[in-house]
């Protein structure tokens, strides 16, 4: 029977709530193209998300275990290293939803865990092998791979499409797009859902709740599958705008073919328990659509302040959870001071935001993107369609002036 203490109560609802953030952090993974094309309205798309995260979040626990018993050795550290962590992914999940970049919530856990148990019980607690091969390599090949075959499948579906766009055409396309998006929802609770179990298991063990080497328990999954279910249904709208509208402009069959590539490879690394970034996956699906078609463009100074924020996710939320630990270290006391913190931080964060509101009602009209340094060189050097050259001399330069009186026309036969 497993026994709780104060730390380990509060270490599980720290979790949730870590839980609840990836959820509307992450709604725009399997929405943003659904909404932003229109095959959905917004509100519909995500409670459709919500609901396939919960029946996702029971179809698997091979990412939980990758936490939980791959990933630190839960031998060397505390409960409060547990919350530590959270402490850090959690402040990470807030400020890069504040300002809409589509960042790793997976990440920022990993890098909140790695930060506070290095903190806590030094390197040799890290499972180096692991933390490459099943965290930084999926990282690196996940957007690449999803981009390629996102990138094949739209240039594929134009193909055999040819110039098809009537209305059936485009219906069939909404309708295929809203069964990728469930199937990229259904797959996002079989891998983000996890990763709150294998935290909590991870918890779990280290409060002495449960023994080393255990699977999550019914009430863990359950707990995290409603929890990322509800963050989803309140809908993170800062980065549904920024994935939509902000990396590219997308139709229905783009959408269609970014979402069937992205579920694909969340499936695949759930079954193969990579504790993917389903964010990584779902951005590099959707620039890929974005190259794939025809005249098609990928707004690069979005992409690479997406690119800054991933590089800065893990070293960030170990820094944050490495803080975190060293003042739970000092005591019950040093743990309230880090309790403290973390609630007004986040209310400080959501103060800021409501500054200015984005919700299903605007989320569509994203600001237009500013023009790159690459794309203001090529309109200044692009020649201007053809007669344009003539009006804007005679705009530009002015008539000569008349002396006194014209003089007489030549005759004919003088004329050259």
């Amino acid at each position: 029977m497993e026994s709780f203490s104060l730390i380990l109560a509060i270490v599980v609802i720290t979790a949730l709530a870590f839980d609840f953030t990836n959820g509307f952090h992450d709604t725009a993974n399997a929405m943003a193209t659904t909404i932003s094309t229109g095959a959905l309205k917004p509100k519909i798309a995500v409670a459709m998300s919500a609901a396939l995260n919960l029946v996702g979040a029971f179809l698997s626990v091979e990412v939980a275990n990758t936490i939980s018993k791959g990933l630190v050795d839960e031998t060397g550290i505390r409960p409060e290293v547990i919350f530590a962590a959270l402490v850090g992914a959690i402040l990470w999940n807030l400020l890069t939803w504040l300002v809409g970049l589509p960042s790793s919530s997976s990440h920022a856990l990993m890098g909140g865990l790695i930060g506070a148990t290095i903190a806590s019980a030094g390197f040799g607690a890290v499972h180096g092998d692991v933390l490459v091969t099943k965290v930084l390599l999926p990282a690196v090949a996940a957007p690449i791979v999803a981009g390629v075959a996102s990138m094949l499948a739209t240039r594929f579906s134009y193909g055999i499409g040819g110039k098809a766009e009537g209305e059936a055409t485009r219906k069939g396309y909404r309708a295929g797009q809203i069964a990728s998006a469930g199937l990229v929802s259904l797959a996002h609770g079989t891998n983000d859902a996890q990763k709150t179990m294998g935290i909590i298991t991870l918890a779990l063990i280290t409060g002495g709740a449960i023994a080393p080497g255990s699977n999550p328990p019914t009430w863990v999954i359950l707990s995290a599958g409603l929890a990322i279910a509800l963050g989803t249904y309140i809908g993170g709208w800062r980065i549904i705008r920024t994935m939509g509208k902000g990396l590219t402009d997308l139709e229905p069959r783009q959408g269609f073919a970014a979402q069937t590539s992205a579920a694909t490879a969340i499936l695949a690394s759930s079954h193969l328990g990579f504790s993917l970034s389903t964010t990584h996956v779902v951005s590099g699906s959707v620039m890929g659509a974005g190259l794939g078609r025809k005249g098609g463009v990928v707004r690069w100074s979005t992409a690479t302040r997406m690119a800054v924020a991933w590089v800065l996710t893990l070293p960030a939320a170990a820094l944050v959870g490495a803080g975190a630990e060293s003042v739970t270290d000092l005591g019950d006391w040093g743990t309230a001071v880090v309790a403290v913190f973390l609630v007004a931080t986040s209310a400080a964060i959501w103060k800021v935001s409501r500054r200015e509101v984005v919700d299903h009602t605007n989320v569509v009209d994203a600001p237009e993107e500013p023009a790159g340094v690459v794309t203001t060189a090529i309109a200044a050097v692009t020649p201007p369609p053809a007669g344009t050259i003539t009006e804007d001399l005679t705009a530009t330069i002015p008539a000569p002036a008349t002396a006194g009186p014209a003089p007489e026309a030549a005759p004919p036969a003088a004329t050259v």
